[in-house]
């Protein structure tokens, strides 16, 4: 889930229905099957037409945790949308051997395209060679290869920018206590996601003047996430706001808050699940707000790997490729846009 920054195109608010406006190729371009053949452009909103049949493999790790259900559900509905794209899913697992075996499978069914979040990105990228040596379009989602030739395209959300946007938000509403006492409920410590979400919420913090006075991690599950809160509030007799990196360990985050019986402060969540939505609606909540990291990134993989391999184009780009990387945007959903991001939210 790390970003590289350095060479990242980021195209902000990229999203399923965002691609769903794509140019598609001429009729003679259609007929050219070359890996090499360039896409052209053609009238705009073809893209969804029945083009070239396209078989595509999934895998992912296992969907013990709401937004990593939410990743392979939203992929195999986008997949049943196109009759002209065939998804074969492998079981979610995060054995990273047999993610490998997965995707040597794939490799031997010949398939198109492999859309592949790996359980570990490292671990995977021989293999991801290995097919793009194939012949076969990879399209890498969330945890990123260490090597440029394990995918042709790239989707990532924006760990940092996670981090930024519940910054950036906690500092608007605290304008104007100088001396504000703000928390972070942090994931697990160890993986470079957590890193960069913690160390875009310090900078933006500082923007502000404002700095994270007490911090704890967790491990992305209600246990330790109510475990981790509780600790926090037994250190901090007084706080004005709290980011929890992960709607999913939030449900333990507030469940401890609850039996706390402190509302001094207000909440942050993020990831985006349905329940934090709807409790922010509901005005109700101690939670204001809460950071998207899309779970459309494999549905999104689904459809930059059709365009990929029938040779298609983005509309909205003068470019006639598809992007290396596409970078999604972490917006902030509070009461007054919900009923924006609801539909795409997922079940913690």
């Amino acid at each position: 889930m790390s970003t590289r920054s350095a060479r990242t195109l980021i195209i902000a608010g990229l999203s399923v229905l965002a691609l769903a406006a794509c140019t598609s190729n001429t009729p003679e371009a259609e007929e050219n099957n070359g890996n090499n053949a360039a896409p052209q452009g053609a009238a705009a909103g073809k893209n969804d037409e029945p083009g070239q049949k396209v078989r595509i493999g999934f895998s992912a790790p296992a969907a013990d945790h709401g937004w990593m259900g939410a990743i392979t559900k939203a992929t195999q509905a986008e997949a049943k949308k196109y009759s002209d794209v065939e998804l074969i899913v492998a079981e979610g697992t995060n054995d990273v051997n047999l993610q490998i075996s997965q995707v040597e499978t794939f490799i031997n069914q010949k398939v198109d395209a492999i859309v592949l979040l790996p359980f570990d990105g490292a671990a995977l990228t021989p293999v991801a060679v290995k097919a793009m040596e194939a012949g076969i379009t990879v399209v890498n989602v969330d945890r990123e290869f260490d090597s440029p030739f394990a995918a042709r395209t790239t989707i990532l959300g924006d760990n940092y920018g996670m981090g930024r946007s519940a910054g950036t938000y906690v500092c608007q509403q605290l304008k104007d206590k100088p001396n504000s006492v703000v928390a972070e409920i942090a994931g697990i410590d160890s993986l470079p996601l957590t890193q960069d979400r913690s160390r875009g919420f310090k900078e933006a913090l500082a923007d502000c003047g404002l700095k994270v006075g007490n911090r704890v991690a967790a491990e992305f599950t209600v246990e330790s996430g109510e475990r981790a809160a509780a600790n926090l509030l037994q250190a901090a007799p007084k706080i004005d706001a709290i980011w929890n990196h992960d709607d999913d360990q939030g449900v333990g985050v507030m469940a401890a808050i609850k039996n706390s019986g402190r509302k001094e402060f207000f909440v942050v969540g993020g990831a985006g699940s349905a329940n934090v939505m709807r409790d922010i609606k509901s005005g109700n909540s101690l939670l204001k707000a809460t950071v998207i990291y899309p779970s459309t990134q494999g549905a999104d993989g689904v459809r930059l790997a059709r365009l990929l391999v029938q040779k298609k184009a983005l509309t909205d780009l003068v470019e006639v490729e598809v992007p290396r990387t596409i970078q999604l945007y972490a917006p902030v959903v509070t009461k007054d846009n919900v009923d924006q991001y609801l539909p795409t939210a997922f079940e913690s």
